[in-house]
C-alpha cells in the first residue's frame, strides 16, 4: 500500500519537499494555515504565495491545518523553529507515535533548545532529521541537490533516504543527529554575517575569512553539544554554510545585505514573506554560547548588531583587533 506523507507547513521549503515527494509517487498533502495556499494549490497547482510562478506536481494536494487527520503514517516537519512548540501541542493526537523527520532548523528563544530536542520533551515518536544545502526554488525547479539525514535508528534513515532520493535529489545518511541541526541552524547567522560584509565591499578575502572562522565557530559549539567533527566537514556542516553565505537566494544573508543599507532589523523582517531564522538563531545561540562559556565572537557581534543596534563597521574592528592565537577549530 502506498505511504500517505504529510508535509505540516507549506512555506517554500515544506512546498519544495512535498512536490519531490509527489514526483516520487507519494501521496502526499501540504497542511497550511493560509486557505489561499490550500485554494491556489487544490484549484491551480500552485502555491500562490511563495512560488506563485511554478506549476507543483497534480498530484500535490493541500489542506489546512484543523483538518489534520490520524490517517497520515509519516510526517515532514516544517513549521519554522518558534512555533514548533506550539504546533506539537495544537496536533498532539494527531502526530505522536507517527515516523517524523524534521526539516526545520533552528535554536528555541529563551531555552536554547534544538528542534529535535523540543520533539523529545513533548511527544513520544521517533525522530529524523533532513539538513544540507538546499534552496528550496532549485529543489522545486530540479536542479542537482545532495543533503543529508540524520536518524538513530538505520531503518528510520533508511526509509527516509528511500522516499526522498530521486534522479535530482541526493540524500545520504548519518546519526549524527546534533551535528546536523546545529550545522543547519547556525550558518544562518554567519550568512548574515558575510551579507553584512558583501554589503559594506570589504571583499572576497572577507567573506572567505567569515566563513571559515564560522564554520569554527559552529563546529566548536558542536563538540561541546556532543555532535561529531566529521559532520561539519559535510554537507550539513561546511556544504549548507558555503551555499547559504554565498548563494543569492539565501534569506538570511539577503538580510545581512539589507543592515548594510542601514535598514532596521524590524523593517527588514516587516517585507519578507519567509521567516529569517538567523535573526532568532543570532539570539539564541549567543545566550546558549555565554551559558556555555563557548568564544562565538562572530555569532556575538551578529547578536549585537541586531539586538543591541551596534554599527558593523565597529564590530568588524572589534573583531579584527581581537588578541592573536593559533589557529584552531576545537576547544
Amino acid at each position: 500500500m502506498q505511504e500517505k506523507i504529510a508535509v505540516i507547513g507549506g512555506g517554500s521549503w515544506g512546498t519544495a519537499l512535498a512536490n519531490l515527494l509527489a514526483e516520487n509517487g507519494y501521496d502526499v498533502t501540504i497542511f497550511v494555515r493560509e486557505q489561499e495556499i490550500v485554494e491556489s494549490i487544490n484549484k491551480r497547482n500552485v502555491n500562490i504565495v511563495f512560488f506563485p510562478d511554478i506549476k507543483l506536481n497534480k498530484m500535490v494536494k493541500a489542506r489546512h491545518f484543523s483538518e489534520i487527520d490520524e490517517s497520515i503514517d509519516n510526517i515532514v516537519w516544517v513549521v519554522p523553529t518558534q512555533f514548533t512548540r506550539s504546533s506539537i501541542k495544537e496536533f498532539y493526537n494527531f502526530i505522536k507515535g507517527k515516523n517524523i523527520i524534521i526539516a526545520t532548523k533552528g535554536i528555541e528563544l529563551g531555552t536554547g533548545q534544538l528542534v529535535v530536542d523540543i520533539f523529545k520533551e513533548n511527544l513520544d515518536a521517533r525522530f529524523s532529521i533532513l539538513s544540507g544545502p538546499s534552496f528550496a526554488r532549485e529543489v522545486i525547479l530540479k536542479k542537482p541537490t545532495a543533503v543529508s539525514v540524520a536518524s538513530i535508528f538505520d531503518d528510520d534513515a533508511i526509509f527516509w533516504q528511500r522516499v526522498l532520493s530521486n534522479k535530482y535529489f541526493r540524500v545520504y545518511r548519518t546519526r549524527d543527529l546534533k551535528g546536523l541541526e546545529l550545522g543547519g541552524a547556525l550558518k544562518n547567522v554567519i550568512a548574515i554575517a558575510v551579507g553584512i560584509s558583501d554589503g559594506l565591499s570589504f571583499g572576497n578575502n572577507a567573506r572567505a575569512g567569515l566563513i571559515t572562522r564560522g564554520l569554527a565557530e559552529i563546529t566548536r559549539m558542536g563538540l561541546k553539544m556532543g555532535a561529531t567533527l566529521e559532520t561539519f566537514m559535510g554537507l550539513s556542516g561546511m556544504g549548507d554554510l558555503v551555499l547559504t553565505c554565498t548563494g543569492d537566494l539565501s534569506r538570511n544573508r539577503q538580510v545581512g545585505l539589507e543592515i548594510a543599507s542601514g535598514k532596521s532589523i524590524t523593517e527588514i523582517q516587516s517585507h519578507m514573506k519567509m521567516v529569517a531564522e538567523g535573526v532568532f538563531t543570532a539570539k539564541a545561540a549567543y545566550e546558549l554560547a555565554m551559558e556555555m562559556n563557548i568564544d562565538m565572537p562572530i555569532v556575538t557581534e551578529v547578536y549585537k548588531i541586531i539586538y543591541e543596534g551596534k554599527d558593523p563597521k565597529e564590530s568588524v574592528i572589534d573583531l579584527m583587533n581581537r588578541p592573536l592565537k593559533e589557529e584552531k577549530i576545537t576547544l
